[in-house]
């Protein structure tokens, strides 16, 4: 008899992103004398970005999440599983309307952004019924956040109750080659990665850059929306000539580790995936101080510098510093390694269940 804990993992796709690699990863990475877990994909396999080879894969093949719904709920009451994590606030809605069917199963959401703050001007979601629901989150029975600033804002401004949240940071998935010197060569080399959307603040990097009286190269790996208007606006600058831009790569830790700074622009982050792994081989980040888990990555002055404006930006960028690869790695190691992370799942599992 079997009696490991059922999971199951529900994420709209495994398209490139933060979220989707996370839930890939703990569902592969629980362990798996314990808990037995299905990852539920909503979307199409042909679509995965992610090796998912250590765990069993269902594909629903649908297009959106409220078309899913019904196939969830069937699974959920076929399969009877002890738990049930989704990821994202729509998938995460969507499993808050069939909780109350399944009183036996505990429901956990995790949340990917800080949503009463989200900016993102380039989302063109259509309408659905399930974006007109009260107290979105009421019948899940936790909320993962990734930050302090996520928690704070379910509970502020989404009537989530501070005893149903909880936050449990992102991994660090793959402790990749690490930085063995810092740049020696005139031109300074900068890289940002993230998707090309207003909330990744890619127009004001620009201007700053634009301001440097010195030699520099500044790679740019995403895609997005607003492409051609960044580079549009990178050419009115004059400074197009000095840009490599990458739409997609699985090797960005390979581009990471050959620049001198990673920068961040945005307005608001969840918990910045590619900041982290910038870390990890070693290259400083500059980032703006903004609500979201990078002030949990960042120790200022140890493994990059916080700003409060784009005029402390500029101030950082021109400051002569030499950094400690291995310094930089250990600051976040020690807080987000991987063991870490999923022994917080694994209790998070083991006491929720004990729940009534």
């Amino acid at each position: 008899m079997d009696n490991r804990i059922k999971i199951i993992f529900i994420i709209p796709s495994l398209v490139p992103g933060g979220a989707e690699r996370v839930i890939s990863f703990v569902s592969q990475n629980i362990d798996k004398d314990k808990f037995a877990p299905l990852l539920l994909v909503i979307g199409y396999p042909e679509d995965s970005a992610y090796d998912v080879s250590n765990v069993e894969v269902k594909y629903l093949k649908k297009k959106r999440v409220l078309k899913a719904i019904p196939t969830i709920a069937y699974l959920i009451f076929k399969l009877k599983p002890s738990i049930v994590l989704s990821s994202i606030s729509h998938t995460n809605i969507a499993m808050s309307i069939i909780a109350p069917y399944f009183k036996r199963t505990k429901f956990i959401g995790r949340e990917a952004t800080i949503l009463s703050k989200r900016k993102d001007q380039t989302s063109t979601k259509k309408w659905s019924p399930i974006n007109f629901v009260s107290n979105q989150f009421n019948n899940l029975d936790m909320l993962i956040c990734q930050s302090n600033d996520m928690a704070e804002d379910m509970v502020n401004n989404y009537n989530v109750p501070r005893n149903k949240t909880c936050v449990i940071n992102n991994p660090i998935s793959n402790l990749a080659l690490i930085k063995e010197k810092t740049n020696n060569e005139n031109i300074r080399k900068y890289i940002t990665v993230g998707r090309l959307v207003n909330v990744k603040g890619h127009f004001r990097i620009l201007d700053i850059l634009s301001q440097l009286k010195f030699p520099f190269s500044y790679t740019i790996i995403g895609d997005g929306n607003l492409k051609e208007v960044i580079f549009k606006k990178a050419e009115e600058l004059s400074i197009l000539k000095y840009i490599i831009h990458i739409p997609f790569t699985n090797k960005v830790n390979d581009y990471i580790i050959n620049h001198d700074y990673f920068l961040q622009g945005s307005y608001l982050e969840g918990f910045p995936n590619a900041l982290l792994e910038s870390c990890v081989v070693g290259t400083p980040v500059i980032a703006f101080d903004v609500p979201g888990g990078t002030k949990e990555i960042i120790e200022d002055g140890v493994n990059g510098f916080l700003v409060k404006n784009e005029i402390e930006f500029l101030e950082k960028l021109q400051e002569k510093r030499i950094w400690d690869p291995k310094k930089i790695r250990e600051s976040v190691y020690l807080k987000f390694n991987k063991e870490k992370i999923i022994k917080q799942y694994e209790q998070l599992f083991i006491d929720i269940l004990k729940l009534h």
